[in-house]
């Protein structure tokens, strides 16, 4: 007994499918290399202006207490205008503040280290920016960004959040204030700007944001991180990403919620509690990727109420991409988080609502993240074993048929048409579906999709050491070649070839209990798609390749064991006897089909008798 054409034509589609989908995650990572002269000039195209003592600011400014005297070019700016640095930390983050532009200009993750151990920055350096319009004086506009605010001042709330307020004023009464919150426990920034005198602030009573944020290389692999960072936002209430590709910009016809650059763990973002009336945002990819991963450049509007004075609550969020602390939020930011997405988007249920909720039990209780995994697994084997079952019995029947088949081939040698026709009669009679080994096989298709989504994602798996990997949330590698192999990489990972070998033991298997090996094509098929994943997954996070190589395991012995033990030969014989007995009735979709035959049989006789003519 053997896996029958059809089990194989199921598998040959999971391969089909899964190729089609690694190619479109591929996509991104070939963008990145093309364009590179459009992207240079992008680039510098983008970068922000800064005043004429940016580079005094940027050289000598190094600590928190250094002030550098300016001079003031605007009647917000008083004639003492330094600026001064305000560290604010709580459980999770230090944010480092700066009077000019009242902005923070670096946010370090404590609980996080980059894959070379460095602390996981969010937010520092020049191009960061968060920034609005206003007119000053004269019919002039300058940028908030551009002016130095009075010092910040620290309070400490009753609820043990701290508080940070940043004011600028001129000397007719118009006043901006910035005042961060920021609670203990918690990545998100609450920004509430107060603003005094609207009317003559800004034209139409309209706030014209703009921020800018840089996402540097945190993870090991640069490349597949880019691969794994997107530009996500939320527009009238739906949510929705762009891949990187080489840049690109998008201009929103309905408000927008929030604004997002998520990382492959780590994510910032612009958020409005009243939303943005309208936005446009636009992204770069360097060509020297050793630079940075992208910069994007958001500009966003809001229309005031028509009174003098106005509070705008706005939202800063710098932390790790969980889907259990966004979804606190309850603004539908968890959905940056991919746990399905394309024409897979449906598996994101089955993530967040069964492979998420097992794999935090399991690792509650079990210490290795590598074990944890091998449980996740086995409990997913166990679930889609009665699948493999009927896959396996349809097989078994198919070969109990083989014989009066291969008589009906003979028969009809000649006439492939009345050879189905019949083929088609005789599997109806014995009670056996053409179809039973291949639906069971396209059923698992989104358990594997759940999964390769899965492990990609879950931030927990990052730097969790199994083995001889040393993080589980990226590639696994026992070899570093001094060489580039293409669509292979430069290393060796040792949990794709266990995948990869396992695979084929499968497929060896497979063939020898095959009932008809005949076909050539079918003959080689199933030895194709290991050696696609050997090139697939090198670059892939060693949890999802473990998971393979354990998954691959479980079958081969599932296998065995149904095939050699549960299935009764005997059993399905006198089954397909007694079916025989049984009236055949057709569904009118087989009634269908075969008066289709019939007719185009007797077109076909037709043709030959005046061909003998």
């Amino acid at each position: 007994m053997g896996i029958d054409k059809n089990t194989l034509i199921g598998f040959s589609l999971i391969a089909a499918l899964l190729i089609a989908m690694f190619a479109i995650n591929s996509r991104s990572r070939l963008a990145l290399e093309g364009e590179k002269k459009r992207i240079e000039d992008s680039i510098a195209a983008l970068k922000p202006k800064l005043d004429s003592n940016a580079a005094l600011i940027n050289t000598a400014v190094t600590d928190t207490n250094k002030k550098i005297a300016l001079v003031p070019a605007s009647p917000f700016q008083q004639p003492s205008a330094t600026e001064t640095f305000t560290e604010v930390q709580n459980d999770l983050m230090v944010i480092r503040f700066s009077n000019k532009g009242a902005q923070p200009v670096k946010v370090t993750l404590k609980q996080f280290k980059t894959a070379d151990g460095k602390e996981v920055v969010l937010q520092d350096g020049p191009f960061n920016r968060f920034s609005y319009t206003f007119n000053s004086a004269n019919n002039k506009t300058e940028e908030s960004a551009d002016i130095y605010f009075m010092p910040g001042v620290v309070v400490v709330n009753a609820d043990k959040s701290q508080s940070i307020t940043f004011t600028a004023s001129d000397s007719t009464g118009k006043k901006m204030v910035h005042q961060y919150n920021i609670k203990p426990a918690d990545y998100m920034l609450d920004l509430n700007l107060t603003l005094n005198g609207v009317p003559q602030l800004f034209t139409q009573n309209t706030v014209k944001f703009l921020w800018q944020a840089e996402a540097s290389k945190i993870e090991k692999d640069q490349k597949y991180e880019a691969t794994q960072t997107q530009i996500c936002y939320s527009e009238g209430g739906d949510f929705d990403f762009e891949h990187l590709g080489s840049g690109d910009n998008v201009k929103f016809q309905m408000p927008v919620d929030w604004l997002s650059v998520k990382q492959q763990f780590f994510a910032s973002a612009l958020l409005s509690k009243n939303k943005f009336n309208t936005a446009e945002i636009s992204w770069t990819v360097p060509a020297d990727t050793g630079k940075y991963i992208t910069r994007l450049v958001a500009n966003a509007s809001m229309v005031l109420p028509a009174s003098e004075n106005a509070i705008i609550p706005l939202q800063l969020y710098y932390g790790p991409s969980d889907y259990h602390i966004l979804k606190q939020y309850n603004n539908s930011m968890e959905n940056i988080v991919p746990y399905g997405t394309g024409v897979f988007a449906f598996v994101k249920y089955i993530n967040r609502y069964f492979l998420l909720p097992v794999f935090d039990f399991l690792r509650g209780n079990v210490a290795s993240m590598g074990i944890v995994i091998l449980l996740l697994t086995l409990l997913i084997r166990l679930i889609t074993s009665p699948i493999l079952y009927k896959s396996y019995l349809s097989g078994a029947k198919m070969k109990a048929l083989k014989p009066e088949v291969d008589a009906l081939k003979e028969k009809f040698k000649d006439d492939q048409q009345a050879f189905g026709m019949e083929q088609m009669k005789l599997w109806r009679s014995a009670g056996v579906s053409p179809l039973g080994g291949c639906l069971p096989a396209i059923l698992q298709i989104p358990i594997f999709m759940s999964l390769y989504y899965f492990f990609q994602s879950n931030i927990d798996l990052r730097g969790k050491n199994f083995l001889w990997a040393d993080d589980l949330a990226q590639y696994d590698s026992i070899l570093q070649l001094p060489f580039n192999i293409p669509f292979y990489g430069d290393h060796v990972s040792l949990f794709t070839i266990t995948a990869t070998l396992t695979s084929l033991l499968i497929s060896v298997y497979s063939m020898s209990n095959m009932q008809d090996n005949s076909n050539p094509v079918m003959k080689y098929m199933p030895y194709i798609f290991p050696v696609f994943l050997l090139f697939i997954f090198n670059t892939l996070p060693s949890a999802l390749t473990w998971y393979y190589t354990v998954s691959n395991t479980i079958t081969l012995i599932l296998q065995i064991i149904i095939q050699k033990y549960i299935i009764n030969h005997g059993k399905i014989l006198a089954q397909i006897n007694e079916n025989r007995k049984k009236p055949v009735k057709k569904s009118k979709l087989q009634a269908r089909v075969e008066a289709m035959q019939e007719s185009q049989k007797k077109v076909q006789g037709m043709k030959n008798k005046n061909v003998k003519k």
